[in-house]
């Protein structure tokens, strides 16, 4: 099949990386003309593990090329995605549309023949109808059934994800649409992915709906992890206890310093818009984003005291900036808030992440980056662990404690095991397991 993918961002350049990867033919278009020229020549502008060898394989191949004009590969398209992004909106929290409805206009002036135009941009309820009436009415002529196709993926395994799916949620009431997006995902038949079809605006509110979920899951167990802390308990086990209960699940029970990325805050927040607008309030929705917000914010005081009570002209050392390992994007990370916390009482910072310093230099101020993760520790009086890569899992303790001008470990990520941190000399602190509710069981791997 043909595809043009518009927009050669996160979700759109997954997509159709993947999309031709299972022998699709495949146009990524995008304005920004740096961006199609850099993929060209095979520079791929996000880290994903694996993206860049995809990219190359498919371009040799001759599935995959790149466009700044989308004129020409949607008139040849037998589907077009719309993956266009849809941030918060400035000044109400609305998800903004801007970007979806120019493509839309775009889009309507240059189909030829029966196309299915598919949103994968994550957008609010009644989108899709939105999207057909501009079709319709800057071309009336136009044969085109617009689906709702939203997108699941995780950054750090979102090649993983697009192929190996839990599901794929296809919102159409068009039998013909409906015949064309199985042939789209045909070849992930062997995997046994099943496609979910059902009406436009159905489809929609899933994508938000999941993530809300998810985002209150991960809410909870922070604040399980807080009542761990204040009566002994170990938040770990608690996490296991439950999450072996197949009603619940053991996925996002990883306590920590609070979600971030970009969809879970940006997701979270237009849900409750949704709601507000449809006069049917989100107050679940809306409690864990105030919760998630504080918890951010508990995390740098939580290093305060961990600290004494005092960081002023004290260094401290980070491992990790981005919202989660396996990925450059600083949007919403913990991290962001934590240091902030901490200069604004004084403490000097110096940090390390494997992707994400380039980012984070943008965005944060009177912070030197290391080399390293023990270049971070070298004359640190605290090291604070924040995200979880696995280089930061089986660091050199030994090694580090002597780099470090005293010996405390604060952990955010329940990474290392008490007993071998106290064996170590470090003073440790973590998360959920505090005293002698410190246990022995190490973090699974983060979601």
């Amino acid at each position: 099949m043909k595809i043009a993918v518009v927009g050669a961002g996160y979700v759109g350049l997954v997509t159709g990386v993947c999309l031709a990867d299972f022998g699709h033919e495949v146009v990524c278009i995008d304005k920004d003309e740096g961006r199609i020229a850099a993929l060209r020549r095979g520079e791929v502008p996000i880290f994903e593990p694996g993206l860049v060898e995809l990219v190359k394989s498919n371009v040799e191949g001759g599935r995959l090329s790149f466009a700044s004009a989308l004129g020409p590969a949607v008139a040849a398209a037998d589907v077009v995605f719309i993956a266009v992004g849809t941030p918060s909106r400035r000044g109400d929290g609305h998800a903004d549309l801007t970007h979806v409805h120019a493509a839309a206009r775009e889009i309507a002036g240059a189909v030829s023949g029966f196309t299915v135009v598919a949103t994968k941009s994550t957008a609010p309820v009644g989108t899709g109808d939105e999207v057909a009436r501009i079709i319709g009415t800057v071309n009336p002529g136009a044969d085109v059934a617009v689906v709702s196709n939203p997108e699941f993926l995780r950054e750090g395994a979102a090649i993983e994800d697009f192929k190996r799916p839990d599901r794929i949620v296809i919102g159409t009431d068009d039998d013909r649409a409906r015949q064309v997006m199985t042939e789209v995902y045909r070849p992930l038949y062997l995997n046994q992915a099943p496609l979910l079809f059902t009406d436009r605006r159905t489809a929609e509110l899933t994508k938000y709906a999941a993530n809300a979920f998810l985002a209150m899951k991960i809410t909870f167990i922070n604040e399980i992890a807080d009542l761990c802390e204040a009566t002994g308990a170990n938040v770990q086990e608690v996490a296991r206890g439950i999450g072996l209960d197949n009603r619940i699940g053991a996925k996002f029970l990883h306590a920590g310093p609070g979600y971030g990325g970009s969809c879970f805050p940006k997701d979270t927040t237009a849900l409750v818009k949704i709601g507000q607008d449809f006069g049917s309030p989100m107050r679940l929705v809306e409690t864990t984003i105030a919760i998630n917000d504080q918890r951010k914010r508990a995390m740098a005081r939580k290093v305060i005291a961990a600290c004494g009570g005092d960081v002023r002209g004290r260094t401290i050392g980070v491992l990790g900036l981005t919202f989660k390992p396996n990925t450059d994007d600083m949007r919403e990370a913990p991290s962001l808030d934590i240091i902030r916390g901490l200069q604004d009482r004084g403490a000097r910072i110096v940090a390390f992440d494997p992707q994400g310093m380039t980012a984070a230099s943008a965005l944060l101020e009177d912070v030197r980056f290391a080399e390293n993760a023990y270049d971070v520790a070298v004359g640190a009086d605290a090291v604070v662990l924040i995200t979880e890569w696995n280089e930061f899992r089986s660091l050199d303790l030994a090694r580090l404690k002597t780099l470090m001008a005293a010996p405390l470990f604060v952990d955010l990520r329940n990474v290392y095991r008490p007993h071998e941190m106290r064996r170590q000399g470090f003073n440790y602190v973590s998360i959920g397991r505090s005293g002698a509710g410190q246990g022995d069981l190490a973090s699974d791997a983060a979601e």
